[in-house]
């Protein structure tokens, strides 16, 4: 009982991993003893940001952008060329796009759907190799799907592509989960309410106090709440748990 939650010496990947929730759940990982890579577009933003957690414990920096198939398949053979299995995955990556129902474009649907869908079934995949090679009955696997409570419940905002890419992030879960159980590979989602992040700037610097006004915990997420979560789906503390949609809102979606 007492190493339920331990994640030390596991090799964990996180998608998206440079800023916002992505950094979050990178931090409490490298900070419990994980290796942990951390991938996103900019090479820059990347090794900055790798380079910083480092001083908190072992962290990688391999940036690729997940857009493209070219992206998604060079993060898996620069992943498979420094570990031969991977313990834990989570799909963070993502996009956003806000637009009049009227006037949205082609474009803000199929970059949304290709980062947020495409590229978490496809990546999920490739690196299905380390993941077995990880994965035993006693020890399984994982792969995290950071999905979001605008999948479950419609949102205010005129963000079309995201809320359905996100619901499919949820059902995307289930499926791989009934599929990759077999093998010792659990796979759950958290469903992320509103956080401190680059995406949510903007909204919550013009609508923060109501955000939090009408939260029935009354604030938004603060970056233990999510690494929280994210540990527990990556210890020994879940693995009798798959195929889960795990909210993590201050009760937003379910109060």
């Amino acid at each position: 009982m007492r190493n339920l939650f331990s994640v030390e010496g596991k090799n964990v990947l996180i998608t998206g991993g440079s800023r916002g929730i992505g950094e979050m759940i990178a931090r409490g990982y490298i900070e419990n003893g994980a290796n942990v890579f951390i991938s996103s577009r900019k090479a820059n933003v990347c090794d900055g940001i790798a380079e910083e957690l480092s001083k908190h414990g072992k962290c990688t920096s391999l940036p690729f952008d997940l857009s493209e198939m070219a992206g998604v398949e060079g993060l898996a053979a620069a992943l498979a060329a420094k570990v031969d299995k991977l313990d834990v995955l989570v799909n963070n990556a993502g996009a956003s796009w806000g637009a009049p129902i009227d006037e949205f474009p082609e474009s803000g649907w199929d970059k949304v759907m290709d980062l947020n869908v495409k590229s978490v079934f496809f990546l999920t995949q490739k690196l299905l190799p380390q993941l077995r090679a990880a994965a035993t009955a006693a020890a399984p696997a994982r792969v995290i799907n950071i999905a979001s409570i605008n999948g479950l419940a419609p949102s205010t905002l005129e963000t079309y592509s995201y809320s359905a890419s996100k619901a499919g992030v949820i059902m995307l879960t289930r499926q791989l989960a009934k599929r990759l159980a077999g093998d010792h590979i659990l796979v759950n989602a958290i469903a992320p309410g509103p956080f401190p992040s680059q995406m949510m700037a903007a909204t919550l610097a013009t609508a923060g106090d109501a955000i939090r006004a009408s939260n029935p915990l009354k604030r938004i997420g603060q970056p233990e709440d999510i690494a929280g979560v994210a540990i527990f789906l990556g210890s020994r503390a879940s693995a009798y748990t798959t195929g889960a949609v795990v909210p993590c809102d201050g009760g937003i979606a379910e109060v």
